[in-house]
């Protein structure tokens, strides 16, 4: 079978650290072009955006896109209607309603869309989701930490409504939870941490409940320094199950049953292209759905301003 003709929409620091690397390794995949407003990929052809590159390169089969969600619909919607196949970076979109949209045009023009969810495809997350089959589920505890300095410098887009703040990272979480868990999970309480001079949260503390009335906490937070902490605690009959290292580690009662290298970018377009290859979707909004619960029940504090140091050069 020929490879997939390829082209990666948005060369952020995304982009050249999983992207471009994962699809150099996957020879279901030809990258055959790049658009970005203000960089470029060498080896292939670069365009200013999305359209010329569709105008230039007719026979692309399929696109990356690895912009902001802000602006993600309206680039996903342009490839669609052009015959393209569609991978979105988390998170899908800035709104529900719009990866919706996408959805039924994706299934209206039998295209593939596939919003990427990569912490699922982090190596102890399907044993987890095994194992806790056919557990009684007593407590979950997420600890989701991490310093936005380091991970997310300059990057403004964040910080504005659709940018999701803290949840940006806590959607990770969220998308591993709603994975290993045997039952559907609702929000009932969140909190959140807005600094004075920023439109999105630095940081939220969520209540979820299930059919069942089981505890869940989610507490992230972007100002963790030292360490990062992505932690997943589940108190169950048959032991206590704790993933860490963002889904890369497992242990039953501390002792240690899956360590694994982190590959969650390979897994993502070899589903991709298994996806394609069956004229098939995935498409799940129920992390994204427990984001706008938790602004819709949110209670809102204000915090001391945030400055991105390294955006200032300091």
């Amino acid at each position: 079978m020929a490879p997939i003709r390829l082209g990666i929409v948005g060369v952020g620091k995304i982009a050249r650290d999983q992207h471009l690397p994962s699809i150099a390794r996957n020879a279901d995949f030809e990258l055959v072009g790049a658009a970005s407003r203000s960089a470029s990929v060498e080896g292939v052809a670069n365009f200013p955006d999305l359209a010329a590159m569709l105008d230039a390169v007719p026979d692309l089969d399929a696109v990356a896109l690895c912009v902001p969600p802000q602006v993600r619909h309206a680039l996903a919607h342009l490839a669609l209607t052009r015959g393209k196949h569609v991978l979105l970076e988390k998170p899908p979109g800035a709104t529900v309603a719009e990866v919706l949209d996408l959805q039924s045009l994706a299934a209206e023009r039998k295209l593939s869309l596939f919003a990427t969810w990569h912490s699922r495809f982090a190596p102890a997350v399907e044993a987890a989701r095994a194992w806790l089959a056919d557990a009684r589920i007593d407590t979950v505890a997420v600890t989701w930490k991490e310093d936005v300095r380091r991970w997310h410098p300059g990057q403004d887009w964040i910080w504005e409504p659709g940018g999701l703040g803290v949840f940006d990272p806590g959607i990770n979480a969220l998308s591993i939870v709603t994975r290993i868990l045997p039952r559907a999970i609702f929000l009932t309480g969140s909190t959140l941490a807005f600094p004075e001079n920023k439109a999105a949260p630095i940081a939220a503390d969520l209540i979820f409940s299930d059919a069942l009335g089981t505890s869940i906490t989610a507490a992230f937070d972007w100002r963790q320094t030292g360490p990062q902490s992505w932690d997943i605690e589940i108190a169950t009959d048959k032991g206590r199950l704790a993933l860490s290292g963002g889904g890369s580690r497992m242990a039953i009662d501390g002792s240690l049953v899956s360590d694994a290298p982190e590959a969650e970018y390979d897994g993502i377009y070899r589903r991709f292209a298994e996806l394609v290859q069956n004229g098939a979707s995935d498409v799940d909004v129920s992390p994204l759905v427990h984001v706008a619960d938790a602004f819709m029940l949110g209670r809102r504090s204000v915090v001391e301003a945030f400055h991105d140091d390294a955006a200032a050069g300091h």
